[in-house]
């Protein structure tokens, strides 16, 4: 399995030279699974380069897991290649609603006067589901979704193949409903992230931040070190950064974040666009 991150961001769109480092793009993830499938993790801004490269190669069919409907999450769909070109076979999968149907969610965004032109416009061939309440294989991956704690219905998604696994969530507040000693088991998304390779999570927050921002659906990096060791995960990525951050103030959270890590953990990394991680082999600009 091999993880591109086509953007990192949260929340905003931030770029400017502040952010030229880790990237101004907002959520989106590739990945490439062992047998060519690909697999894309939310549709924020990001997902627009990632079009572009999908068109150097034959139409095919696409697997687009989404998070939740939050803008910074979606706001990539109206520019992604592959929905405006005939041939292409789109499979959207998100959170389940008891009032709309996945398609009329979207729709809501992709319709005027949000955008100009409709969902229904689109030339490519796009179908939209609720994720399975059971797992789910795609390609050579079986695929997890769970609902976490976060504003609005949102998944975070365990992805496993080849004895490997990635877990995603980054919109989460493992610790608003749960105390830093409570049973692991407990947390909100730890049966997500137990034991996982990597965890890409939601990393928005200073400690003080934080503390004028309970209940706002998003985690203090103190919070996300202590997530990741409750769930035995190897190596996190630090991921969804405050638009406002720059690349140094970043850097600045790393260190507190490397400070926390335990003999068994593997160093964490700060996610930023053009990262590729290929889980059992290390890592790769």
């Amino acid at each position: 399995m091999i993880i591109r991150v086509w953007g990192a961001r949260g929340s905003l769109s931030a770029p400017g030279p502040a952010t030229v480092g880790y990237g101004g793009n907002t959520s989106c993830v590739e990945l490439e699974l062992a047998d060519g499938t690909t697999l894309i993790l939310d549709a924020g801004s990001g997902i627009r380069e990632l079009g572009q490269r999908l068109l150097e190669r034959d139409p095919g069919e696409l697997h687009i897991c989404l998070t939740h409907l939050h803008l910074d999450h979606v706001e990539g769909l109206g520019f992604f290649a592959p929905l405006w070109r005939a041939g292409w076979r789109l499979r959207f999968l998100g959170p389940p609603s008891p009032t709309a149907t996945l398609r009329e969610r979207v729709s809501r965004y992709l319709s005027p006067p949000l955008f100009p032109i409709g969902l229904s416009e689109a030339p490519a061939e796009a179908v939209f589901e609720d994720a399975p309440r059971e797992p789910w294989r795609v390609g050579s991956a079986v695929i997890e979704a769970q609902t976490v704690e976060h504003r609005g219905p949102t998944l975070g998604y365990r992805i496993e193949e080849e004895g490997h696994v990635l877990a995603y969530l980054p919109d989460h507040e493992p610790y608003l409903t749960a105390a830093l000693d409570d049973k692991p088991e407990w947390i909100s998304g730890w049966a997500l992230a137990a034991d996982a390779d990597l965890l890409m999570h939601d990393s928005q927050y200073t400690d003080e931040e934080y503390r004028s921002r309970l209940g706002w659906g998003h985690s203090s990096v103190t919070h996300a070190a202590a997530f990741a060791r409750a769930a035995g995960v190897r190596r996190l990525a630090m991921f969804h950064h405050d638009p406002m951050r720059s690349d140094r103030e970043l850097e600045v959270l790393y260190d507190q974040v490397a400070a926390t890590v335990q003999d068994d953990q593997d160093p964490p990394l700060i996610a930023r666009e053009g990262l590729e991680i290929a889980l059992g082999a290390g890592s790769r600009d």
